[in-house]
């Protein structure tokens, strides 16, 4: 099993030479944090000046890590990728709205999609991202518990009615939801609602999936005790693990406001507070629903394993893994080869409007030691053996 990812004609069997060379360009590049941070600010900055740059965005990291602007310009790529047994979790991954105009637009959008992939059964999962849905400083006011306004209440209102009819309708058509999490200072909020959710609509099946980011120290506890609320209240949680994606700006805010970091303090301490996350779901699969969302080989081994001592099957019904498009193709493709299910989170939407997302992804892969370094030593080897220059 420990050679198990290194069979690179497997893992990128549907990219071309073109497409290749592409990828070791652009991870290349992400492997200068000098190079990152000027390429964010130009290209931020060329955006903002509407300069004419989409075309080169599109034809580089764009279409790396996107599937394309809308849902049928994805189709193609969902399609190829289903022939290989990997399905599609489509993401409409435009971040960063403050009018409620967007967020209604966004909610619209999140709905519209859930019918989209209710005909597909490439994609068995939908997503949304809560700030899609409502202000930040809102969800904030409310993890803490502080008052709201008239204004702010009726505005909570239409963010708590854009959750539920999305989980609603997502319940009607039977298809999975997978909802983001966020920061830890607006976190509370949306696991409060995603717990609302989840014992109205996860009665009979899990349907509603919380996110779990294990890189923070607090979530094992959390998670065990949502699952007692479950017990108690007679319906199943969805649970999907994360590492996480705000490691500098969770440790950054709880330097300069002088509260302890919810971070834990090293690596080492990360992934054992993950595997121990994967431990307490595999131990009570007879109400918990798995979706192990990482690029970590090490942790999707350690799945494997468990797996293999508990005389799972490998295409488990109550256990997923997944990978985001552009990445871990390692991963993603030799699982599913052996059967496993495996989802790839396929961001979509405007150029323009997805550059945060994409600036996202190649700041955590500038940050997180060892990932860009191990995607080129695997594009190197497929270049080797297809004998590329």
């Amino acid at each position: 099993m420990h050679l198990l990812f290194e069979n690179t004609e497997t893992a990128f069997s549907l990219k071309s030479d073109a497409e290749l060379e592409r990828a070791y360009f652009l991870f290349k590049l992400i492997a200068n944090e000098p190079l990152v941070r000027i390429g964010t600010a130009v290209t931020n900055f060329a955006i903002k000046a509407s300069l004419p740059v989409e075309g080169l965005i599109r034809a580089t990291v764009f279409d790396h890590f996107c599937g394309g602007t809308s849902e049928s310009d994805c189709l193609p790529i969902i399609d190829k990728m289903y022939q290989k047994g990997v399905s599609s979790v489509l993401d409409y991954s435009v971040e960063g709205a403050e009018k409620e105009s967007l967020f209604e637009a966004c909610f619209e959008r999140v709905c519209s999609l859930l019918e989209f992939v209710k005909a597909k059964r490439s994609i068995p999962f939908a997503v949304f991202k809560p700030s899609g849905y409502g202000r930040i400083v809102l969800y904030e006011k409310v993890s803490q518990n502080l008052p709201l306004n008239d204004q702010e209440s009726q505005e909570w209102d239409r963010v708590v009615r854009r959750f539920k009819n999305t989980c609603q309708k997502a319940n009607e058509l039977g298809v999975m939801l997978l909802i983001d999490a966020e920061e830890s200072w607006i976190q509370p909020a949306v696991d409060n609602l995603v717990e609302q959710m989840m014992a109205l609509y996860n009665r009979d099946r899990t349907l509603i999936f919380n996110t779990f980011q294990m890189y923070r120290w607090d979530r094992l506890k959390y998670m065990k005790n949502a699952l007692q609320k479950a017990h108690q209240n007679g319906y199943f949680v969805g649970a999907k693990l994360v590492r996480g994606a705000y490691l500098e700006k969770e440790n950054e805010r709880a330097k300069s406001r002088g509260y302890p970091s919810p971070i834990c303090v090293s690596k080492a301490e990360t992934d054992a507070n993950y595997n121990a996350g994967v431990d307490f779901c595999m131990d009570h699969l007879d109400r918990l629903d798995l979706f192990v969302g990482t690029h970590n080989e090490a942790s999707t081994y350690y799945v494997l394993q468990k797996m293999s001592a508990m005389n799972l099957s490998n295409n488990d019904p109550r256990i997923w893994f997944g990978q985001l498009y552009g990445m871990s193709d390692h991963i993603s493709y030799n699982l599913s080869t052996m059967g496993y299910q495996v989802a790839k989170y396929l961001p979509f939407g405007p150029v323009k409007d997805v550059m945060p997302y994409l600036i996202r992804r190649a700041e955590e892969n500038t940050s997180v030691a060892g990932q860009t370094n191990r995607e080129l030593e695997l594009i190197r080897s497929e270049r080797k053996r297809r004998k590329i220059n």
